[in-house]
């Protein structure tokens, strides 16, 4: 029994053990540098391509442990689509996000439909894409980078004004942190009593106190961090809308059940009368289009389109999905996980590049990370 529960401890709270383990590492190792305001928002700024693409790697990953490995060139393409328009072709940066969007979704739907319904593996179908979509951005470019104006680029770079005139601090990154962590409790509590209501388990109200404090805790420290620098990007706002919504949906819906089911059995699921088909091609489609997202944010951190942009960065996204307990044989997974995972993975690229690791060492590191993780994950299911 004690075996079992210590199990299950780990893996309902293996990540958070691992994180706060690996920050207070790299505060010790960079003498509490990593914790200077000016790099909790680079961990930010730096990452939230990584919060983007982990959220919609985890829904392909659901599926059955499957993955897509077309999304940085899918963002390379999209972004060169964007900047093509703005600045070869005067098309207003409205429309021209509305053509990226759509050009994302549509590349969805072309690996989703080859994938769910012709059942061509997802590995083959997302490799060829990487290669045509990078070999498309080229096209696109000529092999140039194509700047982006500053119209497109404020709409993720710029900060937050500080209505309140705060002095030492941005004031209204703090009440912007109050808001969301009062919200995010109450919302937990109404939840809590509806389940009670229903007749379901529910767990003790003192492990939900701690857990809502520990959170809100760590939300509330890291506004403050940020409102001692400059306060809070659009761009948070961006990843903050994102991860909600992905969130509710994974949780909340019957859609976000049916990856669950798929990915815990696919055959009982399509027993169940869950169309199968369909929630890859949903997969594959979302994927896509929050590849599309990323390449939008990204291109705009760099204020180009460049035509290695992107490169490898689906091995983050995948990276950051296992290391926050996503399963590799699908079914299990949360977005709560998936970014701390990303935020992760920040920490260590940052920790170690403070303390002087070259960049061979950082990818080592990170290498056995991933392993790491995906091991655990795999014991620990042997072992259930």
């Amino acid at each position: 029994m004690r075996s079992a529960n210590a199990s299950k401890f780990m893996q309902n709270y293996g990540i958070v053990i691992a994180f706060i383990l690996v920050l207070g590492f790299f505060v010790w190792g960079t003498e509490g540098g990593i914790l200077l305001p000016m790099n909790v928002n680079s961990i930010i700024h730096q990452n939230a391509y990584v919060f983007i693409l982990a959220t919609g790697m985890l829904l392909c990953i659901l599926t059955g442990g499957n993955i897509d490995l077309s999304v940085g060139a899918t963002m390379a393409l999209v972004a060169a689509i964007g900047a093509t328009l703005i600045s070869n072709h005067d098309v207003p940066v409205v429309i021209a996000m509305m053509v990226m969007v759509l050009s994302g979704i549509v590349i969805g739907v072309w690996q989703g439909l080859w994938i769910a319904y012709v059942r061509i593996p997802p590995f083959i179908v997302t490799l060829a894409g990487m290669l045509t979509f990078r070999g498309l951005t080229n096209i696109v470019l000529g092999g140039l980078s194509v700047s982006m104006p500053d119209s497109y680029t404020r709409l993720f770079n710029v900060w937050i004004p500080d209505i309140f005139n705060g002095t030492n601090f941005n004031i209204t990154a703090i009440v912007i942190g109050a808001i969301v962590v009062s919200i995010a409790f109450i919302s937990s509590l109404i939840g809590r009593i509806k389940r009670s209501k229903k007749g379901y388990e529910v767990g003790s109200l003192v492990g939900f106190l701690v857990k809502a404090v520990i959170i809100s805790g760590i939300v509330m420290a890291v506004c403050i961090r940020l409102s001692q620098f400059r306060g809070i990007q659009v761009v948070v706002i961006w990843i903050a809308v994102v991860v909600l919504v992905y969130w509710y949906i994974t949780s909340k819906t019957t859609i976000g059940r049916h990856f669950y089911a798929v990915g815990g059995n696919e055959k009982a699921a399509k027993l169940s009368g869950i169309n199968t088909n369909r929630v890859y091609f949903i997969a594959y489609v979302n994927m896509s289009f929050l590849a599309a997202i990323a390449g939008m944010v990204f291109s705009a951190r760099l204020s180009a389109a460049i035509p290695n942009l992107g490169l490898g960065f689906e091995l983050h996204a995948i990276a950051s999905c296992f290391i926050g307990g996503a399963s590799a044989y699908g079914g299990i997974g949360t977005v709560p996980r998936v970014i701390l995972g990303a935020t992760l993975m920040g920490i260590i690229n940052l920790g170690m590049a403070s303390m002087g690791f070259d960049q061979n060492q950082q990818n080592v590191i990170s290498g056995l990370v991933l392993l790491g993780a995906v091991i655990f994950d795999v014991l620990s299911k042997r072992k259930a």
